[in-house]
C-alpha cells in the first residue's frame, strides 16, 4: 500500500541516533488524517484518495433582530464542503488534499491515517510552500557578486549588464534579474525518517523541510531512491 500523510511543521532540533551520532531533524506533526473520498477509475476516471486534516468550524449564518443576516465563523467551512464531509461521515476539515494511488481501493472512507504508517528508516518526499522573502535583488536572490565598495565606483549592488547592445540587441530569456523570492512550492526528495512517535503523531525527518513553522507539509513515500 502506498503511503502519504499531511503534516504541519513544528520546527528543527537535533537528536542522537543509536550510534551516538548527532542528527539534525525536522519535527513534523503528522495527522491524524481521515479519508474523505476514494476515487476509482470506474467512477472518476482515475484512482486517488482524498484526505482531510485539522478540524475546522462550519460557517454559520444567523439573522439578528433587524432581519439582516449575520455571518458567524466567516472563514469556516461553506455549505458544499460541509455536505461533502457529512456524506463521508467525518467532521469538517481545514485542509483537503488528494493523492493519486494505484491501490486507492485499499483505503476506506472515514479511515484514519496516523503517523505510524511510516517507520524509522523509510525514505519520503516532503512538499511545502517555502518562506516568502518579498522582492529581492540579484545578490540575495541569485547569489551574484557585488561591485567594488569604494566611493568612486558608483556600482555596489546593482545587477550590471543585461547583454550586448548591438548583437543580439535583446535580453535573453531566463536572464537572472531582481524579483519575487520564495513563496514557491518546493519538494525535497529522499529524506530519511529518523524516528516516529506514534503516541504524539510526530515524525522526525533528517535534514531541512521547506516552509516556516506551522506550514502545511505533504509527506509521501519517495518516488526516487538515491543511494
Amino acid at each position: 500500500m502506498k503511503k502519504a500523510i499531511l503534516a504541519t511543521k513544528v520546527g528543527m532540533t537535533q537528536i542522537f541516533n543509536e550510534d551516538g551520532v548527532l542528527v539534525p531533524v525536522t519535527v513534523l506533526s503528522a495527522g491524524p488524517c481521515v479519508v474523505t473520498q476514494v476515487k476509482t477509475v470506474e467512477n472518476d476516471g482515475y484512482s486517488a484518495v482524498q484526505v482531510g486534516y485539522m478540524d475546522k468550524k462550519d460557517r454559520i449564518i444567523n439573522k439578528d433582530k433587524s432581519g439582516k443576516k449575520e455571518v458567524i465563523h466567516r472563514h469556516g467551512v461553506n455549505k458544499p464542503m460541509k455536505g461533502h464531509f457529512e456524506k463521508a461521515g467525518v467532521s469538517s476539515k481545514r485542509f483537503v488534499r488528494e493523492f493519486r494511488f494505484d491501490n486507492a481501493e485499499e483505503y476506506a472512507v472515514a479511515q484514519e491515517i496516523k503517523a505510524d504508517i511510516f517507520a524509522a528508516g523509510d525514505k519520503v518526499d516532503a512538499t511545502a510552500v517555502s518562506k516568502g522573502k518579498g522582492f529581492q535583488g540579484t545578490i540575495k536572490r541569485l547569489g551574484q557578486h557585488r561591485g567594488p565598495m569604494a566611493h568612486g565606483s558608483k556600482f555596489h549592488r546593482h545587477q550590471g549588464s543585461n547583454g550586448a547592445c548591438s548583437s543580439p540587441s535583446r535580453v535573453y530569456k531566463g536572464k537572472g534579474m531582481p524579483g519575487q523570492m520564495g513563496n514557491k512550492k518546493i519538494t525535497i526528495q529522499n529524506l530519511e525518517v529518523v524516528r516516529v512517535d506514534a503516541e504524539n503523531n510526530l515524525l522526525l525527518v533528517k535534514g531541512a523541510v521547506p516552509g516556516p513553522k506551522k506550514a502545511l507539509v505533504t509527506i509521501k513515500e519517495t518516488v526516487k531512491t538515491i543511494g
